[in-house]
């Protein structure tokens, strides 16, 4: 397959995640071309020198007019859940507190209630559905955390889910496990049991090998910097990469958190303090940030990205798609809320969408960009050039989505 003519081929070279200067570099290249022998990138270059590699078989796409970027790498969702929540909508409009919901039974509690009672089929069923619009809005690689369960049958079936949606996706779902999500309601008496609980879970989902990393939401009116390090330290016994929920509504130190246990990232982070943003620099944390949920949430201020950004952090973006705070699969309204609610720029935004979100799920040798030897996730926009991919929101760009070298989505 050789893409050809691209206007705007995005490459956002490099296998390693960006920071500082080089985050602002996206690779762009004029009146480029792609090569795609397989499942795999050969060859990226301009003009014409893809001509040497047409033969009978070979199918051709012109780029003519097109934006021509990485597949985009989801690396924070929630993507597996029975239900939805839209009663809390009138709520959040009253101006009643996310840990407010939660203390009066809804938010996460009222997900998990949903969850338990779906069958494995049923959440099949259901998240499939959210990853053909993920798919069709250029996502090719998603996250996807447990933590709606919050025991153990229901974490392993969520667990399951991701396994199942891996194997009859197109989309590559990348599993995390995150039991400490919130106290459920029959532990509200006893944070001690359902801490020794969560821990006695690990054992029971590495063996079945259902994931890859570890998470924990630190936060005020959840689970404390201690309860998180602990459950973290003991994930990595088993062979979890830890990552940090954290400072997402309080400055808790979950970033700092982040920083000390060597977690591949931090999520969130609206509330990030100083200190906690030389920590992820220092530790090279990727910080993924999710400015659709600081949208939603209406909490009146952003993650600092431009300070991380000067600071030495590698930002990555992702949705948080989950029923409660974030209920989007779109990667692209995630480029409007970066660009108009944290000021980055289209380049930062692409790099951050792409390179930096792989390296926050340990992907970066793989996806990421459009280099030899990558995989072939490629999306092609109906946009002329980034800035204007970015500039004109509100609708779905996408012309086609490229997966493992194969288009599976033409629009």
């Amino acid at each position: 397959m050789i893409i050809k003519n691209i206007d705007c081929l995005v490459t956002c070279k490099g296998s390693h995640k960006k920071i500082k200067d080089e985050i602002k570099d996206a690779g762009i290249i004029e009146n480029g071309y792609v090569v795609i022998k397989d499942d795999v990138i050969i060859e990226v270059g301009q003009g014409n020198d893809y001509k040497k590699y047409i033969n009978d078989e070979t199918t051709i796409i012109d780029g003519t007019g097109k934006t021509v970027t990485p597949g985009l790498v989801d690396p924070h969702t929630h993507l597996v859940y029975g239900g939805s929540r839209e009663n809390e909508l009138p709520l959040k409009l009253n101006k009643m507190g996310y840990i407010d919901i939660l203390n009066a039974g809804g938010g996460i509690l009222s997900t998990v209630k949903n969850t338990r009672k779906a069958s494995l089929d049923e959440l099949v069923e259901e998240s499939k559905k959210r990853l053909d619009i993920m798919l069709n809005y250029g996502t090719t690689t998603v996250e996807s955390k447990s933590g709606y369960g919050l025991d153990l049958e229901t974490e392993l079936k969520m667990l399951e889910v991701n396994k199942k949606l891996n194997e009859i996706h197109p989309i590559d779902v990348v599993s995390t496990f995150m039991v400490l999500h919130a106290l459920p309601i029959e532990y509200k008496d006893n944070r001690e049991g359902f801490l020794k609980i969560a821990k006695e879970m690990l054992p029971h989902i590495t063996k079945e090998n259902l994931a890859e990393f570890v998470d924990c939401f630190c936060e005020d009116g959840v689970f404390s910097v201690d309860e998180c390090r602990e459950f973290l330290e003991e994930g990595k016994k088993y062979g979890l990469i830890p990552k940090v929920h954290g400072d997402e509504v309080e400055p808790m130190g979950g970033a700092e958190l982040a920083g000390e246990v060597k977690a591949i990232s931090a999520e969130h982070l609206i509330a990030a303090s100083d200190e906690g943003i030389k920590a992820l620099a220092k530790n090279n944390v990727v910080a993924v940030l999710l400015p659709s949920t600081a949208f939603y949430l209406m909490v009146g201020s952003f993650a600092r990205a431009r300070d991380m950004i000067e600071n030495g952090v590698a930002v990555a973006l992702a949705t948080d798609c989950n029923p409660g705070t974030s209920p989007t699969e779109s990667m692209q309204a995630v480029m409007t809320f970066a660009a108009f609610g944290m000021r980055m720029f289209p380049e930062e935004i692409i790099n951050a969408m792409t390179i930096n979100s792989a390296a926050a799920i340990n992907r970066e040798k793989e996806i990421g960009s459009i280099e030899p030897n990558k995989k072939a996730d490629i999306v092609m926009f109906n946009s002329k050039n980034l800035n204007y991919l970015i500039y004109h929101f509100g609708i779905n760009a996408v012309h086609k989505v490229i997966k493992n070298g194969k288009i599976v989505v033409e629009n």
